[in-house]
């Protein structure tokens, strides 16, 4: 913009980023920022000189807030959740408070609702305040429209100095703590047969939930002699009383067991068959994932597969301040009085 006053000429310009600098050097934004930022990474001498020519010639100055950052100053960890009122993530926040709280760091939270959209806006208001880390836990979706976004909006907050750690699926190129989702569904339903179960139905989440789908489909997979009927639905309480109730409607003949595909579905599936005069596990067996607090504390307490939550929001925050990578117990299957043994 020029502003003309009198015959004073007056040019307005902005100041050159480091975006500038770094395409002016020839070098990636992560290495002009670790070389003006501050970080303790090192990089190529010859990529250190382009980077300071660069900057000299554009009378780049660099960022205060991000030298921070990139040295760790920064004393805060920002968290993306799905749902915060959800057990599952509730216990993973658990975590990553109490391994923040070692060293140091406030953890804030934000909740995504599960829209890829609220994901991608949250990262950038976050990368304004420049925290420390950002952790997301949080399942990714199939439609994957949105993910060069967010994996642009991730790359420009690490080219900052910022780090990144993830919860879930490793389906982005970022440091993650994998959740084994297929691989307990699976023992669960091997368990099950053990047990004497032979007619299934499954409470299936939204069918475009990478976890929801990793779950469902291991758990069919291990079943293959043995009829499955699925329920798409919700993630939610709500959305388990409703599914199991639509499959009431339906007729439960051949049904013995249903598998809701987390925890709290599997409460409200419960609550509905107690709601219809349907006795659970007498005339139908119920089995969740997750094994949030609440499923040792309903009635018949509720078999399910273990999830160290906690471990894995410390795991979390120990991928995205630089500490040690720490190995999580695999899922585990808990099995009690909702799913007791039958006999044919």
């Amino acid at each position: 913009m020029r502003v003309l006053k009198s015959r004073l000429k007056l040019v307005i310009e902005n100041p050159p980023t480091l975006y500038d600098v770094a395409r002016e050097a020839g070098v990636s934004l992560a290495t002009a920022s670790r070389v003006l930022n501050g970080s303790t990474r090192t990089v190529n001498e010859e990529f250190a000189e382009r980077v300071h020519a660069a900057a000299s010639q554009l009378g780049y100055t660099p960022n205060l807030s991000a030298q921070a950052v990139a040295r760790g100053a920064s004393s805060n960890v920002a968290l993306l959740v799905s749902d915060i009122a959800d057990p599952y993530f509730s216990s993973i926040a658990a975590g990553v408070i109490r391994a923040a709280e070692r060293e140091g760091l406030v953890v804030t939270i934000a909740v995504t609702d599960r829209k890829a959209a609220r994901e991608i806006q949250l990262v950038k208001l976050l990368r304004g305040q420049r925290p420390r880390a950002i952790v997301l836990a949080g399942s990714r979706f199939t439609d994957d429209s949105d993910r060069a976004t967010l994996v642009a909006e991730l790359d420009a907050f690490v080219g900052t100095g910022g780090r990144v750690a993830l919860i879930g699926q490793d389906e982005l190129p970022f440091d993650t703590v994998p959740i084994d989702n297929s691989g307990g569904s699976r023992l669960l339903a091997q368990a099950l047969v053990e047990l004497g179960y032979r007619g299934f139905a499954v409470l299936a989440g939204p069918a475009d939930l990478i976890t929801a789908r990793d779950r469902t489909e291991a758990f069919v997979g291990a079943l293959p002699q043995h009829p499955v009927a699925v329920v798409y639905g919700d993630f939610s309480r709500a959305a388990g009383y409703e599914a199991m109730s639509a499959l009431i409607d339906a007729g439960l003949e051949g049904i013995e067991l249903v598998f809701a595909v987390n925890d709290v579905m599997a409460v409200g599936a419960m609550a509905a068959l107690r709601d219809r005069g349907i006795d659970v596990p007498g005339r139908v067996a119920v089995a969740g994932y997750d094994d949030v607090s609440t499923a040792r504390d309903v009635t018949p307490a509720l078999t399910t597969v273990r999830l160290e939550l906690e471990d894995a929001g410390e795991a979390a925050v120990a991928l995205a301040i630089g500490g040690p990578h720490r190995q999580l117990a695999p899922a585990a299957v808990v099995l009690r009085d909702s799913t007791p043994r039958l006999s044919h």
